[in-house]
């Protein structure tokens, strides 16, 4: 079984807070002329529960677009494993040609991001953490690279099973020092 694998939240009980990430006005030529709609990617989360989804709403206007993208970000969350002020270890996300790097950052550093990734990490609820955005600037990439880094933090009871060692020799576990040999 994949490690990967989440499972469905529910969104009812959740106190759900909605950003958006952008809107983009798209237009289609016609025979009789232009025909204008609107596309919204939007971040949900609630930072109590440490949960996070995406969605991408279209519509002829905006505040529908938006609607429709709350609507499919709560049919797509997903549960992430942090600590009390920041994430357990650094990480890196990658979706498309979009790169996000996440690194734990020490308390009073605040969130170090911008745009995109900013949404995403304030939607999970982590204070502190430094983040960088390699690649595509995409909005779509970049949300999508977010939540995938988000998604490979570990907690130690599962790094510890993926290791095969126990959680309490986990922070003991240093791994062998290569020397040099002397002359």
């Amino acid at each position: 079984m994949p490690a990967h694998v989440t499972k469905r939240v529910d969104s009812n009980s959740l106190n759900l807070k909605e950003h958006v990430v952008s809107i983009n006005r798209v237009t289609k030529v016609v025979k009789g002329g232009k025909n204008l709609s609107f596309s919204a990617l939007v971040v949900v989360g609630d930072p109590g529960a440490k949960v996070v989804g995406f969605g991408t709403g279209k519509a002829k206007e905006v505040p529908a677009a938006i609607k429709k993208g709350i609507e499919s970000a709560k049919k797509n969350l997903r549960k992430i494993n942090v600590l009390e002020t920041t994430i357990l270890h650094p990480v890196l996300g990658r979706f498309g040609s979009g790169m996000v790097l996440l690194k734990p950052a020490p308390e009073g550093t605040g969130v170090i991001a911008g745009g995109p990734v900013r949404a995403v990490i304030q939607a999970v609820g982590i204070p502190n953490v430094l983040t960088k955005s390699i690649g595509s600037h995409n909005p779509h990439n970049v949300v999508k690279a977010t939540i995938n880094a988000l998604e490979q933090i570990r907690d130690k009871a599962a790094a510890a099973d993926l290791r095969g060692i126990a959680v309490d020799k986990l922070d003991a576990y240093q791994p062998p020092v290569k020397t040099q040999p002397t002359a």
